[in-house]
């Protein structure tokens, strides 16, 4: 996985978390995203996209602790997991990935 201490501190920021003792869900959750992008075809670029973070990120929002706004939550991140899964700078269609 991808995920590295700048993308959990994003996270945590995101949640207006300021302790350090639920760093390992927070990973594990945005390694279940990368996973999760996967599933839909979408590729996790080795370098640093905003726009996968944000996904990302949504996702950790989603599923940490029990949101009130979960709905709005899940739609978020559904309909930006649909852009990802239909952008060829993000997916690899039959071994074509819009690069060549």
């Amino acid at each position: 996985m991808a995920v590295d201490t700048t993308q959990i501190e994003a996270a945590k920021k995101a949640k207006r978390m300021t302790t350090n003792a639920f760093d390992d869900e927070v990973q594990r959750l945005l390694e279940t995203a990368e996973l999760d992008l996967g599933i839909a075809g979408v590729e996790i670029p080795e370098t640093a996209s905003n726009i996968v973070l944000q996904a990302k990120i949504t996702y950790f929002l989603m599923h940490f602790g029990e949101p009130d706004n979960y709905d709005r939550l899940k739609a978020s991140y559904d309909e930006q997991k649909a852009q990802l899964a239909t952008c060829t700078g993000f997916t690899d269609w039959l071994g074509v990935d819009g690069n060549g």
